[in-house]
């Protein structure tokens, strides 16, 4: 893997592994990645895929078993975290109840000796920055969560490290706080031009802010790209189901045609497969429409969520499917209506079954 200028950190055929013998549990299989200058990059995945410890490995608060981390072009797998320019946010705020905001803000710059003009002038600058100016003589007790998580925020990037890692910061906040502190996030990457590294389980906030994410199962990397491509075009099953909401049917293909259902056949892109395929098929891409325009169908289930409403229907084989239809764009339909499905075939994604 080459490595240059445009990189802010690279990680090097990481292996992390907790333990020794049969009690071993390996963390991370062998990762390799590259993260450049400035941008958003998210790793995704479930709990336990690895995504903490090579967030921690990249940190220094671990040390790969195999491989090497680089930032910048230059090896640091070995220093220790003080020694790094990177900062981390946890999920918990860590503030320190007896000081004011300003003084939490400041107190990484403190340790480090910094002259008390440049303390001041860092202080005022990111509590500028995360809109907290008038809050900065209030001790962390007297903020709302929102606000606390802006403190910490503003505490990690006060020494303006190169890079800011951010393990699941937002998982702590209300549904309403956590959208709009993904806002904020965006915002301040951009403003301030930081490399951030955010880890979530949340597929909706990697969706949201990130600029590229890897996509994380069982210790391995199994996907990296730009929010769309790995929407639009999943590598495997796993990916598809795990960002966004899937539809899966199982196929046949022959003679380059593919069936499904109760022998319905179309075309979609096949890439010279054969025989036994799984089809993926967004819900948004599907359409529903009177019956004997499509595939036959039945609505088994309907599920209004305001601007949306979720359709199951069953083929004629009992094969099920969700249609997410924009509320105002059809007449609702009651579950035991017979319809007729519509996919276009270019939406559809062929994977392995």
């Amino acid at each position: 893997m080459s490595v240059t200028n445009g990189f802010a950190v690279v990680a090097r055929n990481v292996g992390k592994t907790y333990g020794e013998g049969k009690s071993a549990v390996t963390a991370l299989g062998n990762v390799s990645l590259e993260i450049r200058k400035g941008e958003f990059f998210t790793l995704l995945g479930p709990s336990g895929c690895g995504k903490t410890s090579l967030l921690r490995c990249i940190a220094g608060f671990e040390t790969p078993t195999s491989g090497a981390i680089l930032l910048s072009g230059r090896d640091i797998t070995y220093d220790p975290p003080n020694s790094r320019p990177i900062n981390t946010v946890f999920q918990s705020y860590a503030l320190f109840p007896h000081l004011t905001v300003a003084q939490n803000v400041g107190f990484g710059l403190k340790m480090q000796g910094k002259p008390k003009a440049e303390i001041a002038s860092a202080t005022a600058r990111v509590l500028a920055l995360v809109k907290l100016e008038a809050f900065a003589d209030r001790l962390p007790q007297q903020m709302s969560g929102g606000q606390q998580q802006r403190v910490a925020l503003a505490r990690a990037l006060a020494p303006a490290p190169e890079v800011l890692l951010l393990d699941e910061p937002l998982s702590a906040l209300d549904l309403k706080l956590r959208k709009e502190m993904q806002g904020e996030l965006k915002r301040l990457q951009i403003e301030t031009g930081i490399t951030f590294i955010f880890v979530t389980h949340d597929q909706e906030e990697a969706l949201t802010m990130s600029d590229r994410i890897g996509i994380m199962s069982a210790g391995d990397l199994l996907q990296v790209g730009p929010p769309r491509e790995i929407y639009n075009n999943p590598v495997n099953r796993f990916v598809a189901d795990f960002i966004g909401e899937t539809n899966f049917l199982t196929a046949e293909v022959r003679n380059n045609v593919v069936r499904i259902g109760a022998g319905h056949e179309f075309a979609v892109p096949l890439n010279g497969r054969q025989g036994t395929i799984t089809l993926a098929i967004r819900p948004e891409q599907v359409s529903l429409g009177p019956a004997g325009t499509g595939l036959p169908a039945k609505v088994v289930e309907a599920t209004y969520l305001g601007t949306d409403t979720h359709y199951t229907v069953a083929l004629q084989d009992d094969s099920r499917l969700t249609a997410r239809i924009q509320s105002n764009t059809t007449a609702s339909l009651e579950v035991g209506d017979q319809v007729g499905l519509m996919i276009d075939p270019n939406a559809i994604r062929v994977l392995e079954a």
